[in-house]
């Protein structure tokens, strides 16, 4: 029995040798199991880390674009009613264009009448002027001729001055002077 019991306890001790064996093993697997499962447990949590870091940043460029958005509103309504102010303003001044291009019209008829009066005028001064020189001219031949026949009549007259002289000093004829 002796035996019996030293190979059972020799068959128990390698029967345990075997069991941490096993054992050993199998916390192997399980310890590589574990560092898979961590190493997933840690991709995860990295990514989910990071898709927080993106939808936060996402979350932050909404915020941006809505403000943005609502400063590109605001911008489009100052520039409707820019634009609104703008037509107002265009159609004023096809108004005032209009009004000063029947007014420009009005002002050459009025220009084209008057150069017209003041052709007929210049011709009508043309006419005078033409007239005034004939008058001028039958004028001055009435004038030298008007003067030479006071020049006739002055010489008469001093002959005659002259006869009534020798008439009064008695027939002396006085020499001329």
């Amino acid at each position: 029995m002796k035996n019996f019991q030293q190979n059972l306890l020799i068959l128990l001790a390698l029967a345990l040798c075997g069991l941490c064996v096993w054992q050993w093993y199998e916390q192997t697997v399980q310890r590589t199991e574990i560092q898979t499962l961590n190493r997933i447990v840690y991709d995860r949590n990295a990514a989910i880390q990071g898709y927080t870091n993106s939808i936060a940043t996402l979350n932050h460029q909404v915020n941006q674009m809505d403000t943005r958005i609502t400063e590109i509103k605001a911008v489009v309504a100052t520039n409707e009613q820019l634009i609104i102010s703008q037509k107002a303003e265009i159609v004023q001044l096809q108004f005032a264009n209009e009004t000063a291009t029947n007014e420009i019209a009005q002002y050459k008829a009025a220009v084209d009448a008057l150069e017209a009066k003041l052709k007929e005028a210049y011709a009508g001064i043309d006419q005078q002027n033409g007239a005034i020189s004939n008058l001028v001219a039958q004028r001055n031949d009435l004038v030298q001729k008007y003067n030479d026949e006071v020049k006739d009549r002055n010489d008469v007259v001093a002959k005659y001055n002259d006869l009534v002289k020798q008439v009064q000093s008695g027939g002396k004829k006085q020499p001329d002077k």
